[in-house]
């Protein structure tokens, strides 16, 4: 099947917008002003005089600049007083975007210098496959970036970075941070009750679960609690039953799936459990499904998709029926795409971010429905690559996220 490559390697790598916080030596925030949409921006655009655009209404002109690329911006706010203020503040364009409804997606990528171990995000705009940057994560030094946990609410355009690990000391943390594409900032949020590393997250109706992983002392825990993001409070829910840390995490049919994956030499099969935040308990997971599961995962259509990477690098998606897994028909995933992954995706596409940052971006199929054959779903990829630019060369993903904006 033919692939199609969209190079971004002379592209310029642009700021999604200045930096709204600094941090104290004792690692808080300072006092932020938030840069939400004053009520001089209305202003601003409501002056009469020369139109946004000579020739058309107002209200359809600004339809078009808040479709500009964000690359763009820079150079188009000079172009008269009225679009100054739309476009020198990515917190005002990106509010006008949410008020009038537009909403595009950005994949954000949590990454890592391969020689320093220096944290970074990367965000890649979707729509025109630019690559930007945000502000830097208020975090100390000397991490381990897998020891990490990032989830997000994306139709509300914010990610949450969450536990961690000081890799000098194999500390885990109980650090929160919350980031706001429409504000373009972090925010320290209210600590985890556990401080915790490599553990399973998974977000279930706006609410946030994180559960396992590792303790202060190296060992595994069973703890597991919940946070309303709307309150900024942690509560306790029931414990897993068995001590583990995760690999890999991900909610189907409103629940979470936890696995802690196959080690080498493989002579233990994975555990894996599935939590019910409707019951509150926990349960053992289906031996096919944790068997099987053998790489990063992404749910699509209501089925959850693994890009498996002890095979040749196929798309499987597991048949909840028959408790097993089946090979996704299309080509493999793409050379260039190198391990260790981090996967994410939104409507029918699956984002596949390999070592370097290069992105495949796979186009999900049905090939029949269930509900109208009787038989079981199948599905087929097809791949794009974009390629990242060459200053990426020495960057490792550790997680993806996709937010709308």
């Amino acid at each position: 099947m033919q692939r199609v490559r969209v190079s971004s390697h002379q592209a310029p790598v642009h700021k999604l917008g200045d930096s709204q916080m600094t941090l104290s030596p004792k690692f808080r925030l300072a006092a932020i002003q938030s840069s939400l949409l004053d009520s001089s921006l209305d202003l601003e655009l409501s002056l009469s005089g020369e139109p946004l655009i000579p020739g058309l209404p107002d209200d359809i002109a600004l339809n078009c600049l808040l479709r500009l690329p964000v690359q763009s911006h820079a150079a188009c706010k000079a172009v008269c007083k009225r679009w100054y203020p739309l476009l020198s503040s990515k917190g005002r364009f990106f509010t006008w975007r949410k008020e009038l409804g537009f909403s595009d997606p950005w994949l954000f990528v949590f990454s890592f210098h391969k020689c320093t171990g220096k944290i970074q995000w990367k965000v890649l705009d979707l729509t025109h496959f630019s690559w930007h940057t945000i502000p830097a994560m208020p975090c100390k030094d000397k991490v381990c970036p897998h020891g990490f946990r990032c989830v997000s609410i994306p139709r509300e355009g914010t990610l949450f970075v969450c536990g961690g690990m000081v890799s000098d000391v194999d500390c885990p943390l109980n650090l929160v941070l919350k980031y706001e594409m429409q504000k373009n900032r972090w925010t320290v949020m209210k600590k985890m009750n556990t401080a915790r590393s490599f553990f399973a997250s998974g977000v279930i109706d706006g609410m946030i679960y994180v559960a396992g992983g590792n303790s202060t002392d190296l060992f595994e825990l069973n703890s597991a609690e919940v946070l309303d993001p709307a309150r900024g409070t942690w509560n306790p829910i029931a414990s897993m039953g068995t001590n583990m840390a995760s690999y890999d995490a991900a909610v189907l049919n409103g629940k979470l799936l936890v696995t802690e994956g196959w080690f080498w030499p493989f002579y233990v099969v994975p555990r894996g459990q599935v939590y019910d935040p409707k019951t509150n308990n926990w349960g053992s997971m289906p031996a096919g499904l944790r068997e099987g599961w053998t790489g990063s995962s992404i749910v699509v259509f209501g089925h959850l998709f693994v890009v498996t990477e002890h095979e040749r690098t196929k798309l499987k998606v597991y048949d909840a029926g028959n408790d097993a897994w089946e090979t996704v028909e299309g080509p493999p995933l793409p050379e260039q795409i190198c391990k260790p992954f981090s996967v994410n995706g939104s409507d029918s596409r699956i984002f596949v971010v390999g070592r370097n940052l290069h992105v495949a971006v796979g186009e999900i199929s049905r090939l029949n429905s269930a509900s109208m054959t009787g038989k079981k779903c199948s599905f087929s990829v097809q791949w794009q690559v974009v390629d990242a630019p060459q200053d990426f060369s020495d960057l490792t993903p550790s997680s993806a996220q996709v937010l709308f904006a």
